[in-house]
């Protein structure tokens, strides 16, 4: 891990619940196992950890040294961790859970590419005795636990500060830029954006974003001013900072001289550098340092055959699963105003880094010194 992930890693765990490991609990069961195969493991564990894609800066950056990490501590450095990572493919995926399961890991840490395309294979690791830990999407399948963001309220919180932004006008018109319709994140984000936003704004143009691509999310907008005006767009919902770089791309080659507010999430650095100039009005800050540690704690936990109880502080259904064991993460709206208080005091990235040559007026002039 490298120094700024020892620094996330450390300041966020620091600050967040104390999550400590069950001491006892039910040994993993699996029709054809042995008495003696389900026996309580000890440290010597094998992790399965799949990825959906790395494009987006945080699960390559973030995710993986945190868990790997976290992993290493829970068990005195003996535990491995298989890493994959699916590269927007589905398919792949699938095909990365066979290899787990024939490689034997003990526990899966999976954020699907589509959550229910992946449901056959977590009920393969299930027939094979292996638990699943449903990382930050809610896949389909008999999951033994899931932690993730509290995911509405990211949708909240993007719709209060886009309503901020847009100020006193009378149902303005805001162009809805939602996720892919393979994430379920996706949903409830649109679900939560729309709960503060339905009644006070009108709704110009809405999309489904293809893999949440960038450069989709550009194509679309770049048909929203043809369909709308550039001058009749007041805002626009992004859901993440990626496709809000291609929406901005999209209005600048329109010629507007003032951006509209555009919303975000995952605080990328580029999207912390839009914020800074002025470009991009908000992200959502997500503690990727707790939401990794507490997805470690639970895989080593089911490894060991041990019971959730002392980690987990709720429960959610999928469609086919009651009552999984689950921790949501709360959330923060991350705006010019405390950069210094979020993602430059935990570590996530530095001054240096938000503040290149590029940025450095821009960040002089909003007191990043």
């Amino acid at each position: 891990m490298n120094t700024r992930m020892r620094r996330a890693a450390v300041a966020v765990a620091a600050t967040t619940m104390a999550v400590s490991l069950a001491a006892c609990g039910s040994a993993k069961e699996s029709g054809d196992k042995t008495s003696s195969d389900s026996a309580k493991k000890g440290d010597d564990l094998k992790i399965g950890l799949l990825l959906p894609e790395n494009v987006t800066a945080r699960y390559e950056k973030f995710d993986k040294p945190i868990i790997e990490k976290k992993v290493g501590e829970l068990t005195g450095g003996k535990a491995e961790v298989v890493y994959a990572n699916a590269k927007q493919d589905a398919t792949l995926q699938s095909q990365q859970v066979d290899t787990m399961i024939t490689n034997k890991v003990d526990a899966l840490i999976i954020d699907a590419v589509d959550a229910k395309a992946i449901e056959n294979s977590v009920k393969k690791a299930k027939d094979e005795g292996i638990p699943v830990v449903a990382f930050d999407r809610l896949a389909e399948g008999p999951i033994d636990a899931y932690t993730s963001f509290d995911n509405e309220e990211v949708g909240r919180v993007q719709g209060k500060a886009l309503l901020e932004a847009l100020g006193d006008a009378a149902k303005p018109t805001v162009v809805m830029m939602n996720g892919s319709i393979t994430d379920p994140n996706a949903a409830l984000f649109k679900k939560g954006a729309k709960s503060v936003l339905d009644g006070k704004v009108t709704y110009g143009k809405e999309y489904d974003t293809k893999e949440w691509k960038p450069e989709n999310a550009n194509s679309n907008m770049e048909g929203a001013i043809t369909a709308l005006g550039k001058d009749k767009i007041a805002g626009v919902y992004s859901a993440n900072d990626g496709m809000a770089g291609g929406i901005i791309q999209a209005l600048k080659s329109a010629g507007l001289s003032k951006l509209p507010p555009v919303t975000g999430q995952d605080a990328e650095l580029a999207g912390v550098q839009r914020i800074v100039t002025g470009e991009q009005f908000m992200s959502v800050y997500k503690p990727y340092p707790q939401e990794g540690i507490v997805a470690a704690e639970m895989a080593v936990a089911l490894a060991k055959g041990e019971k959730l109880d002392s980690i987990a502080t709720s429960k959610v259904d999928n469609a086919g699963t009651k009552g999984i064991a689950t921790v949501l993460v709360p959330v923060v709206s991350l705006t010019k105003d405390n950069i210094k208080e979020t993602v430059l005091k935990d570590g996530i990235w530095t001054l240096d880094e938000i503040c290149s040559a590029k940025y450095k007026a821009a960040c002089d002039a909003a007191g990043l010194k």
